[in-house]
């Protein structure tokens, strides 16, 4: 074959060839093949790469040509409008359980933090109601009959949920409303709280129904030394001794033994042991502070300047 020959022969190919996308599918009525006649074949120009599906440009691919595995489109939400509010677990509940929206997450057994209004909610405990004068000063005389030792305005407050200012002025009208009334017994104030005590004039018969064949009074030495410590507190034992003149040790052990004295801590050049009064001793002297205790002035000697030249 000549050379003319081959090119007319490669152009009518070129010109006869055909795309793949325009080919008829199998789907589609084939042309009839004549009898005999072998079925045409795709012919592709030798070196030529194998044609390519071909999508035009900007055209979306066909809807069931979408990969499996592209992630689905997320949902858009209009502009301006609110997302809507999560699901909330309630409190207790455990996730995937009833009453738990299916993928929500949490904690098993770990109660959700509560509203802000179920916090504004909470139970507040309402104020005692104010007693009426009559009601008070009954309170406050049972609490009285039933103390062992003084009792103050504040606790006394606090016991029955009454203000404070209230309980002082009810007192007074108590203690006075005895004594003018004339009763055996009387409300005083002493060793900084308020308790019912016996009338001096009727000491003498209270003391012979307490003090019936028991020997309770204090020695002359221990009443000594409780004067001592008591103008003189907080003293050591050895200040005590040297000021009485002689050793005081077993007197001190039994003012400690009677509650009326107490240790208070020690003195810091020494390390002796420091004594001062106790509450008792108030109490059992009808005092509200040691402040209350009478002069010595009085009591002392006209000539105690000479004497106390006389012991240097």
């Amino acid at each position: 074959m000549s050379d003319e020959e081959r090119q007319d022969s490669l152009a009518d190919q070129a010109a006869a060839w055909v795309p793949p996308w325009e080919r008829p599918t199998a789907r589609q009525n084939p042309a009839p093949t004549p009898t005999g006649a072998a079925p045409p074949e795709d012919r592709t120009p030798a070196g030529a790469a194998p044609p390519e599906d071909r999508t035009p440009a900007g055209a979306a691919p066909p809807e069931d040509r979408t990969p499996a595995e592209a992630p689905p489109e997320p949902d858009r939400i209009p502009a301006g409008a609110v997302p809507a509010a999560p699901e909330r677990t309630p409190v207790g509940a455990v996730p995937g359980g009833p009453g738990t929206a299916a993928g929500e997450r949490g904690t098993a057994g770990v109660p959700r933090r509560q509203s802000a209004g179920r916090r504004r909610a909470a139970v507040v405990p309402e104020p005692a109601p104010e007693l009426d004068d009559a009601e008070l000063r009954g309170a406050l005389e049972a609490i009285l009959l039933v103390v062992d030792e003084p009792v103050s305005e504040l606790l006394l407050a606090q016991v029955l949920e009454q203000r404070p200012e209230r309980i002082g002025p009810v007192l007074d009208d108590i203690a006075a409303g005895y004594t003018a009334a004339g009763h055996g017994f009387e409300l005083r104030r002493a060793a900084g709280g308020w308790r019912l005590y016996t009338r001096p004039e009727y000491a003498a018969h209270v003391e012979r129904f307490v003090l019936d064949g028991q020997a309770a009074r204090l020695t002359q030495a221990a009443l000594e030394t409780l004067a001592v410590i008591a103008y003189k507190q907080p003293v050591t034992r050895g200040r005590v001794s040297a000021i009485r003149g002689v050793n005081c040790d077993g007197v001190l052990r039994t003012l400690v033994s009677r509650g009326l004295v107490e240790e208070c801590g020690a003195e810091p050049d020494s390390g002796a042991f420091l004594y001062r009064t106790t509450t008792m001793f108030l109490e059992k002297l009808g005092l509200d502070s040691v402040a209350d205790l009478p002069p010595l002035a009085p009591f002392l000697p006209d000539d105690v300047e000479e004497l106390a030249d006389a012991t240097r």
